[in-house]
C-alpha cells in the first residue's frame, strides 16, 4: 500500500459510504463522489449558460457556446453531417472527461480519469456504439473495414488480422492515453509539491532550494490544464473517428 507522503496515495480508491450485498462491494467511493461532482458541474455550468439566453451573451453563456459549437464542428469535420447524430453522446464524454481532468488538479480532490478502469469504460462505451451502429447501418458488410480497398488477394490473409487486431486495440488505446496522461501528470504534481515541503521545512519556504521546485509546480500545473482540455478533445476526435468508420466504411 502507498506510504503517507507516497505519490500515488492520491490515486487511492476509499469507501465513503461501505455497502455489501451478495458478495459485492457497492460501497460509495471517493472515486464515486468525484465523478458525481464531475457530472453535477458539468450540468451546473451548461445550465448557468442557457439560463439568460441573451442575444448579448454573457461569460457563462459565451463559454457554453463556444464549448457547444467546438464539439459541433469536430463532429462535422470528423463524421461529417450523419455524425451529427452522435453528437450529444461525444458532447457528453467532452464534457465529462473535461470536467474529471480539471476538478483532479484542485487541492485534495480526485481524479477519477487517473484510474483505468473509468477509462477503459469510457472506451468502451464508444467502441461498443462503433459496433452497434455499423451493424445496424450496413449489416454483415460492415465487416468489409478490415478489407482495404485494392489490396490483392494474396495479401488478405496478412492484412484482414492486422486489421482486425488494430480494432480491437481501440478501446485498449483510447483509453490508457487518458489514463496514463493523468497518471503520469498528477504524480509529478506530487513529487514536486513533496519536494516543496521537504526543502522548505529545511530552510524555509522561500528559500532558494523550495523555490525551484515550487516554480516547477506552477509550470507543471499550467501544462496539465492545458493536457487535461487536450486530452478531452482528443478523446472526442478519435470517438468521432471511429464513428465516422462504422457510418461511411472508408466508403467501402
Amino acid at each position: 500500500m502507498a506510504g503517507q507522503h507516497s505519490p500515488m496515495e492520491q490515486f487511492l480508491v476509499k469507501p465513503l459510504v461501505p455497502l455489501h450485498a451478495g458478495g459485492l462491494d457497492l460501497s460509495f467511493t471517493n472515486a464515486s463522489l468525484w465523478m458525481v461532482i464531475g457530472v453535477t458541474g458539468a450540468c451546473l455550468f451548461l445550465l448557468a449558460g442557457m439560463a439568460r439566453g441573451a442575444l448579448v451573451p454573457g461569460r457563462f453563456q459565451s463559454m457554453a457556446e463556444l464549448s457547444y459549437e467546438f464539439i459541433a464542428n469536430t463532429v462535422r469535420q470528423s463524421a461529417g453531417e450523419a455524425g451529427m447524430k452522435f453528437f450529444p453522446l461525444i458532447f457528453t464524454l467532452f464534457m465529462f472527461i473535461l470536467f474529471a481532468n480539471v476538478l483532479g488538479l484542485l487541492p485534495y480532490s480526485f481524479t477519477t480519469t487517473s484510474h483505468i478502469i473509468v477509462t477503459f469504460a469510457l472506451a468502451l462505451l464508444v467502441f461498443l456504439t462503433v459496433i452497434v451502429v455499423g451493424l445496424v447501418r450496413h449489416g454483415f458488410h460492415f465487416f468489409s473495414l478490415f478489407v482495404p480497398g485494392g489490396v490483392p488477394l494474396w495479401l488478405l490473409p496478412i492484412i484482414v488480422p492486422i486489421e482486425v487486431i488494430s480494432f480491437l486495440s481501440r478501446p485498449i488505446s483510447l483509453s490508457v492515453r487518458l489514463f496514463a496522461n493523468m497518471l503520469a501528470g498528477h504524480t509529478m504534481l506530487k513529487v514536486f509539491a513533496l519536494f516543496v515541503v521537504s526543502l522548505g521545512t529545511a530552510g524555509g519556504i522561500l528559500s532558494a532550494g523550495a523555490i525551484l521546485p515550487m516554480l516547477g509546480i506552477v509550470a507543471v500545473t499550467a501544462l496539465e490544464v492545458l493536457v487535461a482540455g487536450l486530452q478531452a478533445y482528443v478523446f472526442a476526435v478519435l470517438t468521432s473517428i471511429y464513428l465516422n468508420d462504422a457510418i461511411h466504411l472508408h466508403d467501402h
